[in-house]
């Protein structure tokens, strides 16, 4: 069964960008390389490097969990990011 990923790409200007992608690697190219695929707002801050990721089994569950963290502010990202970091 595919699986959903919920990730997060540091933008060059040190913004952060959410987004759900089943290939998170060919998704990240994307946002990097094509004018056409690429999200407007990554297209103007390339490039953008990949610094976490969520799976999920169901696009359902994927979206629901962006919507969470795209909700969050840029302290709570931070942290997120951090909590992320000191597991690996």
């Amino acid at each position: 069964m595919d699986t959903w990923n919920v990730y997060m790409v540091r933008c060059s200007d040190s913004s952060l960008y959410t987004g759900i992608a089943m290939d998170v690697a060919r998704r990240v190219g994307e946002h990097n390389t094509n004018d056409v695929l690429a999200a407007r707002y990554t297209r103007a801050r390339r490039p953008v490097t990949l610094v976490y990721q969520e799976k999920y089994d169901t696009r359902s569950e994927a979206s629901i969990r962006e919507y969470e963290i795209k909700q969050m502010g840029r302290k709570e990202k931070l942290m997120l990011l951090d909590a992320h970091l000191a597991l690996k």
